[in-house]
Protein backbone atom coordinates (compact mmCIF):
# COMPACT_ATOMS: atom_id res chain seq x y z
CA UNK A 1 0.00 0.00 0.00
CA UNK A 2 1.24 3.09 -1.01
CA UNK A 3 2.03 6.18 1.64
CA UNK A 4 0.93 8.60 -0.41
CA UNK A 5 -2.30 10.49 -1.46
CA UNK A 6 -3.14 11.93 -4.82
CA UNK A 7 -5.63 14.85 -4.79
CA UNK A 8 -6.81 16.27 -7.95
CA UNK A 9 -8.84 19.34 -8.45
CA UNK A 10 -9.83 20.90 -11.73
CA UNK A 11 -10.06 24.30 -12.39
CA UNK A 12 -11.61 26.55 -15.15
CA UNK A 13 -12.76 29.29 -16.48
CA UNK A 14 -16.47 30.47 -16.48
CA UNK A 15 -17.16 33.09 -18.85
CA UNK A 16 -16.04 36.05 -16.70
CA UNK A 17 -12.45 37.35 -16.20
CA UNK A 18 -11.31 36.91 -12.55
CA UNK A 19 -13.33 34.33 -11.71
CA UNK A 20 -13.18 30.28 -11.70
CA UNK A 21 -14.68 27.07 -11.17
CA UNK A 22 -12.87 24.54 -9.13
CA UNK A 23 -14.52 21.09 -8.72
CA UNK A 24 -13.04 17.97 -6.67
CA UNK A 25 -15.97 14.84 -6.47
CA UNK A 26 -18.51 16.16 -7.97
CA UNK A 27 -18.57 19.49 -5.50
CA UNK A 28 -17.97 22.53 -7.03
CA UNK A 29 -16.47 26.05 -5.68
CA UNK A 30 -16.65 29.03 -7.49
CA UNK A 31 -13.55 31.69 -6.96
CA UNK A 32 -12.45 35.45 -7.61
CA UNK A 33 -8.75 36.29 -8.24
CA UNK A 34 -8.07 38.58 -4.74
CA UNK A 35 -7.25 41.18 -7.41
CA UNK A 36 -10.74 41.12 -8.56
CA UNK A 37 -13.23 40.11 -5.54
CA UNK A 38 -16.72 39.93 -5.83
CA UNK A 39 -19.16 39.98 -2.57
CA UNK A 40 -20.54 36.95 -3.48
CA UNK A 41 -17.53 34.40 -3.41
CA UNK A 42 -14.16 33.48 -1.66
CA UNK A 43 -10.96 34.85 -3.58
CA UNK A 44 -8.20 32.17 -3.74
CA UNK A 45 -6.40 34.27 -1.02
CA UNK A 46 -9.33 33.61 1.69
CA UNK A 47 -9.83 30.24 0.09
CA UNK A 48 -6.36 29.82 1.19
CA UNK A 49 -6.76 31.00 4.67
CA UNK A 50 -9.94 29.02 4.61
CA UNK A 51 -8.49 25.81 3.87
CA UNK A 52 -6.03 26.38 6.71
CA UNK A 53 -8.49 27.79 9.44
CA UNK A 54 -11.03 24.58 8.78
CA UNK A 55 -7.95 22.21 8.72
CA UNK A 56 -7.15 23.26 12.66
CA UNK A 57 -10.21 22.79 13.12
CA UNK A 58 -11.22 19.55 12.11
CA UNK A 59 -7.92 18.54 12.74
CA UNK A 60 -8.34 19.31 16.20
CA UNK A 61 -11.87 18.39 16.50
CA UNK A 62 -11.22 14.95 15.27
CA UNK A 63 -7.97 14.57 17.61
CA UNK A 64 -10.08 15.23 20.43
CA UNK A 65 -12.77 12.94 20.21
CA UNK A 66 -10.12 10.33 19.46
CA UNK A 67 -8.00 11.21 22.52
CA UNK A 68 -11.36 11.62 24.81
CA UNK A 69 -10.99 15.46 25.51
CA UNK A 70 -14.10 16.99 25.81
CA UNK A 71 -14.58 19.31 23.48
CA UNK A 72 -17.51 20.80 22.77
CA UNK A 73 -17.37 23.98 20.34
CA UNK A 74 -14.04 25.14 18.26
CA UNK A 75 -13.54 28.21 16.48
CA UNK A 76 -10.68 29.38 14.47
CA UNK A 77 -10.27 33.02 13.16
CA UNK A 78 -7.42 33.31 10.51
CA UNK A 79 -5.67 36.59 9.56
CA UNK A 80 -2.97 36.78 6.51
CA UNK A 81 -1.37 40.30 6.14
CA UNK A 82 0.09 40.68 2.19
CA UNK A 83 0.77 43.37 -0.11
CA UNK A 84 -1.86 43.64 -2.36
CA UNK A 85 0.39 43.65 -5.23
CA UNK A 86 1.97 39.95 -4.33
CA UNK A 87 0.78 36.82 -3.26
CA UNK A 88 2.69 36.30 -0.28
CA UNK A 89 1.58 36.49 3.29
CA UNK A 90 4.23 38.59 5.14
CA UNK A 91 2.00 37.44 8.73
CA UNK A 92 -0.39 34.76 9.10
CA UNK A 93 -2.01 34.67 12.71
CA UNK A 94 -4.66 32.14 13.84
CA UNK A 95 -7.06 32.56 17.05
CA UNK A 96 -8.45 29.33 18.98
CA UNK A 97 -11.51 29.73 20.50
CA UNK A 98 -12.49 26.93 22.30
CA UNK A 99 -15.46 25.78 24.65
CA UNK A 100 -15.85 22.67 26.79
CA UNK A 101 -11.44 22.19 27.73
CA UNK A 102 -9.36 24.16 30.10
CA UNK A 103 -6.59 25.80 28.90
CA UNK A 104 -4.01 23.61 29.43
CA UNK A 105 -6.05 20.91 26.99
CA UNK A 106 -6.45 23.60 24.57
CA UNK A 107 -3.02 24.37 24.62
CA UNK A 108 -2.02 20.70 23.82
CA UNK A 109 -4.59 20.55 21.03
CA UNK A 110 -3.19 23.50 19.67
CA UNK A 111 0.65 21.94 19.67
CA UNK A 112 -1.18 18.98 18.25
CA UNK A 113 -2.54 20.88 15.47
CA UNK A 114 1.47 22.67 15.11
CA UNK A 115 2.83 19.24 15.13
CA UNK A 116 1.19 17.99 12.25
Amino acid sequence: MSDRKVETVRSASVGQVGRAESSVRGAKLLLDSSSRPHDDVFTNSEAFLAGVSSCGVTLIEMHAQETGVPLRRLAVTIEGIRPTTVPKYDSVTMTFEFEGVTRAQADALVETYRGR
